[in-house]
């Protein structure tokens, strides 16, 4: 009996120890991920500017604890940097006399826009013209990390390295023939002879129509890439196109060694290795004692800052900024994603709030649900009768459903490379009677009208359904179009000319009235205030309440795809694959109550 209570007492003991040390454990994190890091920054350093992942306008909502479990159970996290730390973080350097110069390491970049790319390269130029050195260096670079290093004064390659300038290209996967094997049915309707997005789903290639339109923007987005380097680099744009087209002949003659070909057609300014790159970085900067050149990271720099537009109300009236980006839904939404609810839960925050004196929505979509977007776009005209001017600043992609919404803005700015406009839309039903019946399966029974149980994807779409929706999406069309023709004092001729679901660049776009102004996020904020009567430009972020944007435990099944041995094909094959496929039917899985989107499917390579 004395036994059995003591055994009882250790185990009790072996639990609570176990719990405190999860405790621990936990608090370990917390204190890791919440506590500021006070990085010391050396008189005279260089300021090591290296983001990594994908440069996004707002990080996803994915709380510590879920990112925390996520690395226990081996699934990656995908790594991302806010754009206005980057901002933050070359201009208070340029001004901060114990930095000498920057070091730009754009290598773990991942994936950023060539708006994304404008605004950092002109914050670096801005640093340049403060009369301080940026020496860009990495062991190879992307077409887009490239773009970044042609900013700097001196340029580096590693000798085993490359610069892998490509030229842009847009692909889609075509899904016709896929569809008719497994004998699924996507009932398509549509208006606008450029509204390409469900033509995945009608074809096995693309259509002229669309092939014309796409090539405008995409040429003109590769121009402006060109002149950027050709300016920067000091070669004319035919020189850098001589180098994209003729690649294979350059490459011959330097034996296929891509460093020097890009050394002697004056893509960099030099080869070093990183030991070459450490003594000469010493010789500017001086020597950190066994941490190589004196230096302070980019992340360490940026924990010395208070960020951008965080600065918490006061007394003053001020700019508020919410940041929408992501396919539009109803609802809540989830991350990627901008949801009808939660985006205006923020825009009556703003109108409820007398600090706030005009708001500025920073948009980054191609687009979404067509009642979504309307829902969002009632609570702008709510907002801009409330008093409140509402500027629209255009990330890298705001069309269709974005430009649905933006169309009631009292401003709209652009980057140059925008991609806006799409003005149409379409509906998509699927339907899986055909394989069903292939399987041996048949679906019977009765309905009141004809309409009943139509929405079932096992019995065939009935006629009286496809031309309900047919008429849905003529009536949508028109509305989209009415709308836009109001809200940018044109005339409804003149807005259908525009509109047949093409995609327009910025520039375009300002030429065509669809906008106001070329600029970005800081000139948005001038506007508004400028509209609001306010004496300075002071912003603050509005952000999502965290009840919305906390999920512990979504990110569970967000593991990415790896492989080894014998997988490590398959592996890559289905990295490659999968995007097509979530870029084929995500806009037709949102979830619209008609059925009807305004989405883009703009993805540039």
């Amino acid at each position: 009996m004395l036994a059995h209570g003591l055994w009882r007492l250790l185990a009790g003991l072996r639990t609570a120890l176990a719990n405190l040390l999860l405790l621990l454990v936990l608090a370990v994190i917390a204190l890791a991920v919440f506590l500021p890091h006070t990085g010391r920054v050396p008189q005279g350093c260089a300021l090591l500017l290296n983001p990594g992942g994908r440069i996004v306008e707002e990080k996803s909502s994915i709380d510590p604890l879920a990112r925390f479990i996520s690395h226990a159970v081996g699934s990656a996290v995908s790594e991302e940097t806010l754009l206005q730390d980057i901002l933050d973080v070359i201009r208070e350097a340029g001004k901060d006399k114990r930095i000498k110069l920057l070091l730009l390491d754009p290598s773990s970049i991942e994936q950023a826009s060539l708006v994304q790319l404008q605004a950092i390269g002109r914050e670096l130029d801005r640093f340049r013209e403060g009369g301080k050195k940026v020496i860009a260096a990495a062991d190879a670079y992307t077409q887009a990390q490239y773009y970044l290093a042609a900013h700097a004064d001196e340029v580096y390659l590693n000798p085993m390295g490359q610069v892998a300038l490509q030229g842009f290209a847009l692909y889609r996967l075509y899904a016709q023939e896929f569809l008719e094997k497994f004998s699924i049915d996507f009932h398509v309707f549509r208006v606008g002879t450029y509204k390409s997005a469900v033509e995945p789903l009608l074809r096995n290639d693309m259509s002229v129509e669309d092939r014309e339109a796409n090539r405008l923007w995409l040429n003109r987005l590769w121009e402006h890439y060109v002149a950027t380097i050709a300016a920067k680099r000091r070669l004319t744009s035919a020189e850098v196109n001589a180098i994209v087209e003729g690649m294979p002949a350059l490459l011959t003659a330097t034996a296929g060694d891509s460093a020097r070909l890009a050394m002697e057609n004056k893509l960099v300014d030099g080869l070093k290795s990183g030991p070459e790159l450490d003594n000469y970085l010493r010789k500017l900067v001086g020597t950190e004692v066994g941490d190589g050149f004196r230096r302070v990271d980019f992340s360490d720099y940026l924990a010395t800052l208070t960020p951008s537009y965080t600065k918490e109300l006061r007394q003053e009236r001020k700019v508020g900024i919410i940041v929408a980006q992501g396919d539009i839904v109803q609802g809540k939404g989830g991350p990627g994603q901008i949801g009808s609810d939660a985006l205006a839960a923020q825009l009556r925050r703003a109108a409820d709030n007398e600090r706030i004196a005009a708001v500025v929505l920073r948009l980054d979509t191609g687009g979404g649900g067509v009642l979504a977007s309307e829902l969002i776009r009632q609570e702008l005209l709510e907002l801009r009768q409330s008093g409140k001017p509402v500027v629209v600043s255009m990330g890298s992609l705001a069309a269709s459903g974005g430009y649905w919404i933006a169309s009631a803005a009292d401003r709209i700015l652009a980057a140059e490379t925008t991609l806006t406009g799409s003005i149409g839309i379409f509906g998509a039903v699927p339907n899986g009677h055909k394989a069903l019946a292939r399987l041996g399966l048949h679906s019977d029974g009765i309905a009141t009208s004809p309409l009943a149980g139509s929405g079932d994807i096992t019995r065939p779409l009935p006629p009286e359904l496809r031309q309900v929706l047919q008429l849905q999406v003529e009536e949508g069309y028109r509305r989209f179009v009415a709308l836009v023709a109001e809200g940018r004092s044109m005339t409804l001729e003149k807005v259908e000319q525009l509109a047949e679901g093409r995609v327009w660049d910025g520039r375009s776009a300002l030429e065509l009235g669809l906008v106001d102004e070329i600029g970005g996020l800081t000139e948005a904020v001038s506007a508004a205030a400028n509209l609001a009567g306010l004496a300075t430009t002071q912003a603050v972020y509005i952000k999502q309440s965290s009840s919305s944007r906390w999920g512990s435990w979504r990110l569970l099944g967000e593991a990415t795809i790896t492989g080894r041995g014998s997988d490590q094909l398959l592996a890559a094959l289905m990295r490659q694959l999968l995007p097509q496929l979530a870029s084929l039917t995500t806009p037709y899985l949102h979830g619209d109550p008609g059925h009807l989107y305004a989405h883009s499917l703009v993805h540039v390579k």
